[in-house]
């Protein structure tokens, strides 16, 4: 069964294209490892919440855009795999390829499908 990663972060607007770069070069490395799909959203109509909302979640600063990514693995066995071999690459690492945003601030985890139509 099919198995998604999702992702929320903060990314400051002057890092947009940096970021861009940053997540093609990324896929490229997700799917050597097994990844059917990585895609990257930049925020658009993302509203403030009273309650919970995604810049809530992230403690958005006025001069950032919420990005909302996912990527697809073929099932939870490979993605645990693949990960492993992603976060051991060099090509990856935050001394060659720092990330244009704050990772603190990055909000992640694991799902498994439950309606895919």
């Amino acid at each position: 069964m099919t198995y998604v990663d999702g992702f929320v972060a903060a990314v400051p607007n002057e890092n947009k294209e940096a970021f861009r770069q940053h997540a093609e070069q990324a896929a490229e490395v997700f799917k050597e490892y097994g990844a059917l799909q990585v895609i990257e959203c930049w925020g658009d109509e993302v509203p403030d919440g009273e309650v919970s909302s995604f810049p809530m979640a992230v403690k958005l600063k006025p001069n950032e855009t919420v990005v909302f990514s996912w990527i697809t693995w073929p099932s939870r066995e490979v993605r645990n795999q693949g990960m492993d071999k992603v976060m051991a690459d060099p090509r990856l690492q935050l001394e060659t390829n720092p990330m244009p945003f704050d990772g603190k601030r990055l909000i992640y985890g694991g799902f498994e499908i439950l309606v895919d139509r």
